[in-house]
């Protein structure tokens, strides 16, 4: 078996997984906080509110820049909610989080339901070469296979992704607007006239605040800022959940628990990490129970941790800063053979 990937091993223990789900369901840990949530979502508005009116006070000025920031970190903690209410982690019904995810999908200029068909094929996928979304990207190759097909400048950027990847996340907020308005176009989405009519609507409203306060070179840096932090805030909370993690193909037999298991990475930290990572740092109980709330994924971990333990398992966990070393680590491998190849083939 590769350091990699994961071709057919087969499961032993079929039941595993009813066996955890019986000890998650007695703790209480798939029970809705709608207190949570409901707390959340207003303080989030609220603070999202209170940053354009503060942008509005301050005016055309270079400071500006600093409520870019501001607003990346807003359009991240939005999307989080957005996640969850796909998950069905807020309210029983799927009309109800339907209706928050669409509703935070267009403060934040997305299309839900791309995102929510894009990321149901990855939970049920998690990192297969050729059924998981979130590692078919034509700027990196995540596995020999994928470095092996890439040609002329994608072979290139395969070869030294170890060194792109933090800069290729400054255009990962442009590239989920892009990826939004072309499924929309395309009628890939089931609301389309409601979807469009949020992403208009987010558009006209950002676009008209930024160049009704600032002047237009001042606006222009203000949105390339705001959009640059956003993207590389994004990736930065999703990539350590599966990137460098083993990788499937075609014919493994893993189980579900162990396909979630084994293709995921925990983050550990403390309350400041949950509020930051939105939750996505304890990524092996959410691809467990994605209809968990957020706030029961930390005293789940340490029942699936166990349960892991005690059936022999590997479970992956490491701090912060060492889950992106384990990211580069694992691109610059996969780059590696390319990086040997003459510089003549092509």
């Amino acid at each position: 078996m590769s350091t990699f990937e994961i071709q057919a091993v087969p499961s032993k223990r079929g039941s595993d997984f009813a066996d955890l789900s019986r000890i998650i369901n007695h703790a209480g840990l798939l029970e809705r906080r709608t207190g949570y949530y409901a707390a959340k979502i207003v303080l989030n508005l609220l603070a999202f509110a209170g940053g354009w009116v503060a942008f509005a006070l301050i005016g055309d000025t270079w400071w500006q820049l600093f409520m870019a920031a501001f607003f990346a970190v807003m359009f991240t903690q939005l999307s989080f909610i957005g996640h969850d209410a796909g998950h069905k982690q807020i309210f029983r019904t799927r009309r109800a989080n339907d209706a928050v995810g669409h509703l935070h999908a267009g403060l934040t200029g997305l299309s839900y339901g791309w995102w929510i068909g894009k990321h149901t094929r990855h939970h049920a996928n998690p990192n297969h070469e050729d059924e998981d979304p979130d590692i078919d990207i034509a700027v990196l190759a995540f596995t020999a296979r994928q470095g092996s097909a890439k040609r002329g400048f994608l072979r290139w950027m395969a070869k030294y992704q170890a060194f792109l990847f933090f800069p290729l996340l400054l255009l990962e907020g442009l590239d989920l607007h892009v990826s939004s308005v072309q499924a929309v176009r395309k009628g890939e989405v089931k609301s389309r006239t409601l979807e469009a009519g949020l992403l208009i609507g987010h558009f006209a409203a950002y676009l008209t605040a930024v160049f009704l306060v600032l002047s237009p070179l001042t606006g222009i840096v203000f949105i390339l800022v705001h959009h640059a932090l956003w993207g590389l805030y994004m990736g930065c909370s999703f990539a350590p959940g599966h990137k460098g993690m083993p990788t499937l193909s075609a014919g493994h037999e893993l189980d579900f628990l162990r396909k979630q298991v084994l293709t995921s990475r925990n983050v550990r930290g403390g309350h400041a990490v949950d509020f930051v990572l939105g939750g996505l740092n304890y990524q092996i109980e959410h691809h467990l129970f994605p209809s968990m709330p957020r706030p029961s994924l930390r005293r789940a971990q340490v029942l699936v941790r166990e349960f892991c333990e005690q059936r022999g398992i590997d479970y992956a966990q490491c701090g912060w800063p060492a889950s992106y070393g384990h990211v580069l680590h694992h691109l610059h491998a996969v780059g590696a053979p390319l990086r040997a190849t003459s510089p003549n083939v092509s």
